[in-house]
């Protein structure tokens, strides 16, 4: 990047103390998958916000953070509100990057979920009062996939409460230090659940013995340590570890050089509980053991 010149009085810019490098977030997604809670953590992370900017004005909104002393990051969330010009967001989209590192963060969750929060919340949906919900849900999701297809990071949050997606939020956007890194997250999951949408990869490990047979683990988790031992006991769990490290191991530098930031590793059993949980855990320690950025992340063992 291009040094930006000093400014009169260097002493009164505000230090991010996370490096220099600009950034734009484009929030985006199916109403009701939770963009105004994400928002908020962004400006939490000290993103400077706002919401519902019209398309029109986003090649200047990039410009005018990319000039700025004050603004090194900025998240806007751009939706459904915007109406017939929302199609444009992709070619506009060329024109913002050419500006500034911009990433587009979309939200989603199940039909089921979002129908359950309407009714929750008793709000109508942005597409107005005519048809039902559920309707409105599907003609948004024709309305957005185009932008669906061009972002960058897909977050299903059918499973998050408002705590859940801020943290998952602060996670994968909070650290920044000027440098390359990645952060590796291994998933766990139940494929009954429905399979994370912004998995990177997805691992059944529904092959092995499943601990919810045996009677004294299927109150228990993979995080016991007797259950994690039942699991590891079998030769094919070891053998399928060793595969999958070695194709970690390989893969996670070429990630590094193309200048990934967050990979979700995703390990998937029936429910969630047992086989997945254990999996996740035994990579994350295997992955932080060679050195890199992981967390181990249980998406349905509350579910237990």
């Amino acid at each position: 990047m291009t040094p930006r010149k000093s400014a009169p009085q260097p002493a009164k810019r505000k230090k991010t103390g996370r490096g220099t490098a600009k950034e734009l977030v484009i929030v985006t997604g199916i109403s009701g998958a939770g963009k105004a809670s994400a928002l908020k953590a962004f400006e939490d992370l000290g993103f400077h916000c706002v919401d519902n900017l019209p398309l029109e004005l986003l090649p200047d909104f990039a410009a005018l953070v990319s000039n700025s002393s004050e603004v090194e990051r900025a998240a806007i969330v751009v939706d459904v509100r915007e109406g017939p010009t929302l199609d444009r967001l992709p070619e506009i989209l060329k024109d913002v990057k050419k500006l500034l590192h911009t990433r587009v963060v979309f939200l989603d969750a199940q039909d089921a979920v979002l129908v359950r929060r309407f009714s929750e919340t008793r709000r109508p949906h942005p597409l107005g009062l005519t048809e039902t919900v559920s309707r409105s849900i599907v003609e948004e999701r024709q309305l957005l996939d185009p932008i669906r297809n061009v972002a960058d990071t897909l977050i299903d949050t059918s499973n998050f409460n408002v705590h859940e997606l801020r943290t998952h939020i602060q996670s994968r956007f909070g650290a920044r230090d000027g440098t390359t890194h990645l952060l590796v997250s291994c998933l766990s999951f139940g494929f009954k659940n429905g399979v994370p949408l912004d998995a990177d990869m997805v691992f059944d490990v529904r092959f092995l013995p499943n601990p919810h047979f045996v009677p004294e683990f299927r109150k228990k988790t993979g995080l016991d340590p007797k259950v994690a031992a039942y699991v590891r006991g079998f030769p094919q769990t070891e053998e399928f570890l060793g595969k999958v490290t070695s194709l970690m191991l390989y893969l996670l530098p070429h990630y590094v050089k193309e200048g990934k930031s967050y990979l979700t590793v995703a390990f998937g059993c029936t429910g969630g509980q047992h086989r997945s949980v254990m999996m996740a855990e035994e990579m994350s320690w295997r992955l932080e053991k060679a050195g890199y950025q992981v967390k181990a992340l249980h998406r349905d063992i509350v579910r237990g």
